[in-house]
């Protein structure tokens, strides 16, 4: 394939197709369906799909996609959805629209549809798009041509097999985690949204080849009332799930101070083969949803301190309902991976200059400030409580993996599918219903 240097904007790029190669410090791709940015959940919902358009647009202004290879991802197929989510769940969010919602009434409490999870035009390609730009990001990593792919429309951590959840429909962290296990022996995934990571959690609940370790709000109410210490994995999968639950109001120090002292040993512990590191950005502060008093620069210092192990690494998006500190926060973390500094000063010729206002900045102040729950004392419990977790790992699991197939681009064979479901039928539902 011949690769030619181009300047072609966002909006021009066909579907699977590749363009913008430049030499770069590190080698980072960016994987951008340009139309995921299009879909609307509903006047008054607080997921706004638009929120990636305004990140890719700042990203634009800011000349990074000069610094990246830059992906336009096909959709991801049934059948590669299917590699985990059930058909029948599949099957209902292909069929169903808004105009013939009532015919499916029946079946909205089966698959968890409702206020948090409606039913809006274009629902299943939608979940289409992001998990097909995850799912590319994912096979440019196994095949050694990135060290970091991003998807911003990715990181929907709440999805369940069967169930949509949390504004989530398809677990696109999930199918690219279980894509990647086909080449790498052990994927650490890490959780920064304000929310727990419930859904990744359930899914490799059971397995020691993936550890998941989520920090967020919890206090047996907040949303998804799921994520206590204690719930550290089952059978197999026995101490391979670490939970830090936090309190309202944690700020810039605490936060990166605890995340450095438990992912560092983390890694050393379990020594992934890839990092995917989901970067929600509900736990900056003034978020919509949230009540984290975070700025945008602490939240990039987790993705610059994961970086610095020089790990190959899927970085996703999440939550965040406040658009523009989700945009800013999303085009700060492109510039860390990029390793491209940035001024504070929003570049002028971005499409949404206007919409920052009366800041233009990339680093807004937080001024007011959540009262913070979270005593010295209490993170220095969760910090033991993760240390002692990790001495029950012992080292790290040794794994034997079958010939890796010599194109990994392709859907999963039945063979695969038989196993993956087999494996994914064991897996416990570890929520707490209320």
């Amino acid at each position: 394939m011949t690769v030619e240097e181009t300047d072609t904007s966002f909006n021009d790029v066909e579907y699977g197709s590749f363009f913008s190669f430049r030499p770069q410090k590190r080698r980072v791709t960016y994987h951008l369906d340009n139309k995921v940015g299009n879909y609307h959940y509903g006047d008054k919902h607080p997921m706004k799909p638009h929120r990636i358009t305004i990140a890719n647009h700042l990203v634009m202004g800011y000349g990074l996609h000069d610094k990246m290879n830059v992906y336009s991802p096909r959709k991801a197929t049934f059948n590669e959805m299917a590699s985990f989510h059930r058909e029948d769940y599949l099957d209902f969010l292909q069929k169903i629209t808004p105009d013939d919602a009532e015919t499916y009434a029946d079946t909205f409490q089966k698959f968890n549809i409702g206020a948090d999870c409606p039913i809006f035009d274009g629902v299943y390609e939608f979940s289409q798009r992001s998990a097909g730009a995850s799912l590319d990001a994912s096979r440019k990593l196994t095949q050694g041509q990135t060290d970091i792919a991003i998807n911003w429309s990715g990181g929907l951590h709440h999805a369940k097999r069967a169930e949509a959840s949390g504004f989530c429909y398809v677990n696109d962290i999930v199918l690219a985690i279980l894509n990647m296990l086909r080449y790498f022996p052990r994927v650490l995934y890490i959780d920064i949204d304000i929310h727990h990571g419930d859904g990744v959690q359930q899914a490799f609940y059971e397995s020691d080849r993936v550890l998941t370790v989520s920090f967020h709000k919890y206090n047996g109410d907040f949303f998804p009332a799921t994520g206590n210490f204690d719930e550290n994995g089952i059978k197999g999968g026995k101490y391979f799930a670490m939970n830090v639950p936090l309190d309202d109001g944690i700020g810039d120090d605490q936060y990166t101070s605890l995340y450095k002292s438990i992912i560092e040993p983390t890694i050393n512990t379990f020594q992934p083969s890839a990092i995917v590191l989901q970067c929600g950005a509900d736990s900056l502060g003034y978020d919509r949803l949230g009540v984290f008093n975070l700025s945008i620069r602490a939240h990039g210092e987790c993705v610059k301190f994961t970086k610095s192990f020089n790990i190959p690494m899927l970085v996703v998006g999440g939550g965040g309902y406040t658009l523009r500190n989700v945009a800013r926060a999303w085009c700060y973390e492109t510039s860390i991976c990029v390793d491209e500094p940035v001024p504070s000063q929003l570049p002028k010729d971005t499409s949404y200059y206007e919409f920052f206002s009366p800041d233009y900045t990339l680093h807004p102040k937080l001024i007011t400030k959540i009262e913070n729950k979270n005593s010295p004392k209490m993170l220095e419990d969760l910090r033991i409580r993760a240390l002692e977790q990790l001495r029950y790992l012992g080292s790290a699991p040794s794994v034997q993996l079958q010939q890796i197939p010599p194109d990994l681009t392709g859907h999963l064979d039945e063979e695969d599918d038989r196993l993956n479901d087999e494996f994914l039928d064991k897996v416990l539902d570890v929520r707490v219903h209320g």
